[in-house]
């Protein structure tokens, strides 16, 4: 009886191509803080701190990638899988943090604005813009199934998006003298990193939950299985996400005899597999109406109760 278990691609490409995009993003970082401090523009120094952000989520997906990939072992029966979920977590918290602590000081900026070089935010604005769109390109050439990379590309668009209102602050400055501008620029950025990492914190807290994986009804699935030729009924059915592309599915499935449960299990994975695309797969079944059955020995069974139609 074959066991389908499939795992994500290599995990060695996504590190090469996440590292190069924190070479890159490092790279203008340091020189955007500079220029933020001499411009005495709270925008490109959101953008720093949120750059220092996308850096450090970079860093952490290239190490979460490479722990991922470690088989399992002693305690760990599933493996580390889930800590490409933890990265991604870390990530939306650290932008929900980010986007807090820069609305307060975007808020204090409005009250008090202070002197900005609109010119030199608009250069700064135009090369970080390119920087980042460079680095997410890159970074977009790794597992995009995965929350961890997830994670980072979404530090990386956030950013492309932060430098576009940076700009366009730049100008109004340049062009009105509403220095104020620079202030509201902040506040677009701390919008969009509190809606991105809200996004990652869910998504995260799907997998740790164990909830069904996004575009699966198990109400459907369920009926979907009990309608497979020979099952009498299904139950203990459970479906949950080991990690980010990676789902498995346990149930009691009880077989109408003369059918052979091994057959019917076999019919059972094959159209998780070919429907669903899920390998990872645990059936206990037992011929309906036997002693063990009659023995109500599924009187506690979770969740719903999936029947055959009738014939």
């Amino acid at each position: 009886m074959s066991h389908d278990h499939a795992h994500p691609g290599s995990g060695s490409a996504d590190r090469r191509w996440l590292f190069a995009a924190f070479v890159v993003i490092v790279a203008f970082m340091a020189g955007e803080v500079v220029a933020g401090l001499l411009a005495h523009s709270l925008a490109l120094i959101t953008d720093a701190g949120h750059m220092i952000t996308d850096a450090a989520a970079l860093l952490v997906a290239v190490l979460a990638s490479k722990v991922a990939q470690r088989p399992a072992r002693g305690a760990y029966t599933y493996g580390f899988a889930r800590v490409d979920a933890l990265s991604g977590q870390a990530n939306g918290i650290t932008l929900l943090l980010l986007a807090v602590w820069f609305t307060v000081e975007a808020v204090r900026r409005l009250d008090h604005p202070s002197a900005v070089h609109g010119g030199v935010v608009i250069v700064v604005a135009l090369v970080g813009a390119v920087v980042n769109l460079a680095a997410m390109m890159l970074a977009r050439r790794a597992d995009r199934s995965s929350l961890n990379v997830r994670g980072a590309i979404a530090h990386l668009v956030t950013d492309i998006w932060a430098f576009a209102a940076t700009f366009v602050a730049g100008v109004v400055v340049v062009t009105t003298g509403w220095q104020r501008a620079d202030a509201v620029a902040s506040l677009v950025v701390g919008a969009l990193m509190a809606w991105t990492g809200w996004a990652l914190v869910r998504a995260a807290g799907r997998v740790f939950l164990e909830a069904a994986p996004r575009g699966v009804d198990p109400a459907s699935l369920g009926d979907e299985l009990a309608a497979v030729d020979g099952v009498a009924e299904l139950h203990d059915l459970h479906i949950w996400q080991i990690g980010s592309g990676e789902s498995a599915v346990s149930a009691h499935v009880l077989v109408r005899p003369p059918f052979d449960c091994h057959e019917v299990s076999e019919r059972l994975r094959d159209a998780l597999s070919e429907r669903y695309g899920i390998g990872h797969v645990t059936l206990q079944a037992d011929h309906a109406g036997t002693a063990i059955h009659d023995a109500d020995h599924c009187v506690d069974a979770h969740g719903q109760v999936h029947t055959a139609p009738r014939q």
